[in-house]
């Protein structure tokens, strides 16, 4: 069956052979697709009446994608962030479509043109020494756990890491000595290097 007559077709070949194979997305890429495109057929079910099985790519219009992205905001309370999120999501999958099916072109190039919403920025704050000075003094560093805790804190104030960074950590991830390091597999699977001083 072609792929044009088939969306459900479509839409798993997206996920499967675009996602999973050519880009090797992450789990976290691949859930958050799929939440925007569960999103999308809920909407989809309420406005036009059709189950994701029934859908055509025809159904996916700009104008259709547009009232989807604002009632994310105004019903949903989703902020600009979760909107352009969802966004990203269904512009991977026109750009996959285009390349599947180019006699749709026209409709992919409007979706396509749909802007994310610009946000503010959150300006990260970072701790005083004061506030750092009372989290390295609160584990027991006679207990070992206490230790843990501390060796943890302290690491994640020197570095910046992420704690899921941190807690993915091994030993062969350090390098003490001249050149200290810590190497670790941040968010997006970029890898980095960050030098380690004296507390």
């Amino acid at each position: 069956m072609k792929l044009a007559l088939n969306f459900p077709a479509l839409l798993q070949a997206f996920f499967t052979d675009r996602l999973m194979d050519q880009r090797n997305a992450s789990e976290h890429t691949i859930a958050a697709y799929r939440d925007a495109f569960r999103l999308l057929f809920d909407y989809a079910q309420k406005h036009l009446g059709r189950a994701p099985s029934a859908l055509t790519l025809e159904d996916l219009n700009s104008a259709f994608i547009g009232a989807f992205l604002n009632h994310l905001e105004r019903d949903r309370g989703n902020s600009a962030r979760s909107r352009n999120a969802r966004l990203a999501a269904i512009h991977s999958f026109f750009r996959y479509v285009s390349y599947q099916l180019p006699e749709h072109s026209s409709l992919v190039q409007r979706v396509l043109a749909i802007p994310g919403k610009k946000h503010e920025r959150a300006i990260i704050d970072y701790l005083s020494e004061v506030e750092s000075s009372a989290l390295l003094d609160a584990p027991d560093r006679s207990r070992a756990a206490g230790r843990r805790d501390y060796a943890l804190i302290l690491l994640a104030i020197q570095t910046g890491l992420r704690v899921g960074e941190l807690v993915a950590l091994s030993c062969a991830d350090v390098t003490f000595g001249t050149g200290a390091n810590v190497r670790c597999l941040g968010k997006g699977r970029k890898a980095r290097c960050t030098p380690l001083t004296r507390p």
